[in-house]
């Protein structure tokens, strides 16, 4: 038996257990949601998914909200002018030959992961879309990033590029630098 039983206890019982118990502390929701992701993260780690099939998945909120390009049906209409991470992002993809998609909420992501049915995803979004992502997808072996939101939920947000690769290179591939 794998360690993945001990990944499906933490989504499907103290997950929905943390929800309920930020439904009643509001202003904990976001630290429990946090905390399911890092241990998420933790226990993929453990199992050691090693895989090529990987899909990066990326939150519409990267984008500049000044940007005149949809990138949701396609990213790879991004103009590469800079003012965003996403032309590092293609970068990083291409490089690794990942699947990459951008999605506008988690019912587009969940739907994402569906079609292009990957072994593994490195996922970024807020903490909000990455907890319940990871839940509704189990068992498939997520790293979740999340963005940062100097703007604010949802505007302009902003991802360690960084933290994208070394989550590519754990599942097997090892970026360029």
């Amino acid at each position: 038996m794998s360690r993945r039983w001990i990944r499906g206890l933490t989504v499907k019982i103290l997950y929905p257990l943390l929800m309920l118990a930020g439904s009643f502390a509001k202003n904990k929701k976001e630290a429990y949601q946090r905390l399911i992701i890092n241990l998420n993260n933790k226990l993929v780690k453990r199992e050691r998914s090693k895989t090529k099939k990987i899909l990066l998945l990326l939150p519409h909120c990267l984008q500049i909200d000044e940007c005149t390009i949809r990138l949701t049906y396609n990213i790879y209409n991004c103009k590469g002018c800079g003012r965003c991470e996403i032309k590092d992002l293609i970068q990083i993809a291409d490089e690794n030959h990942l699947n990459l998609f951008v999605a506008t909420g988690g019912s587009l992501a969940r739907r994402i992961v569906n079609e292009v049915k990957p072994e593994a995803v490195v996922a970024v979004a807020c903490e909000n879309d990455l907890s319940s992502g990871i839940v509704d997808t189990y068992p498939l072996p997520i790293l979740g990033i999340t963005n940062e939101r100097p703007f604010g939920p949802c505007l302009n947000t902003r991802v360690d590029l960084e933290k994208v690769k070394k989550a590519i290179e754990f599942f097997g591939k090892s970026p360029h630098h």
